[in-house]
């Protein structure tokens, strides 16, 4: 896979994992996305705030500035004191446009280039898979904490339970062809 493709699939993959969140919070009635299961857990709020302060530090100026910024408070970051789901996709947004900006203004050559986090070095491509651990991680902890609040209300964000043998009949029904994964999810969304 070329370094060009390498790119548009980080950005598909992204893109994906923030749906999956935006699919979960649409099913949230508004008082479950600050609930705790106990004192040591957190929040859909407090994720939603820790990606936040994560995509604004390691993507703000990232090929010139050092991935951990002095601005940035990580512990500020895990206090449940969101208290809207207006700020709370304010954040969320804030957030995502900062990461795929900076993903969409990258050049080929730029992957290659060395960046820092907390002085430890990275090419570009190392501190895209990086986030791209990083961020799916806390993605599915908001959908299970969603899948939990909504119980038997909730929507399968993917292959629902029960239904596995007639989603590959489908998609063996299919000529093989080249796609993204995430595509036939993403068009979902933009219809």
């Amino acid at each position: 896979m070329g370094n060009n493709n390498y790119l548009e699939s980080a950005i598909k993959q992204f893109e994906y994992y923030k749906m999956l969140g935006e699919r979960t919070f649409a099913q949230l009635p508004d008082e479950k996305s600050f609930w705790q299961y106990n004192e040591e857990s957190n929040s859909i709020a407090m994720i939603v705030k820790h990606l936040w302060g994560n995509m604004l530090s390691r993507w703000t100026e990232f090929l010139t500035t050092d991935g951990e910024k002095e601005w940035r408070n990580r512990d500020e970051e895990f206090e449940n004191d969101i208290t809207t789901r207006q700020e709370l996709l304010a954040k969320w947004n804030a957030g995502w446009a900062c990461l795929l900006d900076a993903l969409r203004s990258l050049t080929l050559e730029d992957l290659t280039k060395e960046i820092y986090i907390r002085t430890q070095g990275h090419s570009v491509t190392e501190a895209i898979n990086r986030q791209l651990a990083h961020y799916p991680y806390h993605i599915g902890q908001i959908v299970f904490i969603g899948k939990m609040a909504c119980n038997d209300q909730w929507s399968s964000l993917s292959v629902a339970k029960g239904t596995s043998k007639e989603y590959n009949a489908d998609k063996f029904s299919k000529p093989k062809h080249k796609a993204h994964f995430t595509d036939e999810f993403l068009d979902k969304k933009q219809e």
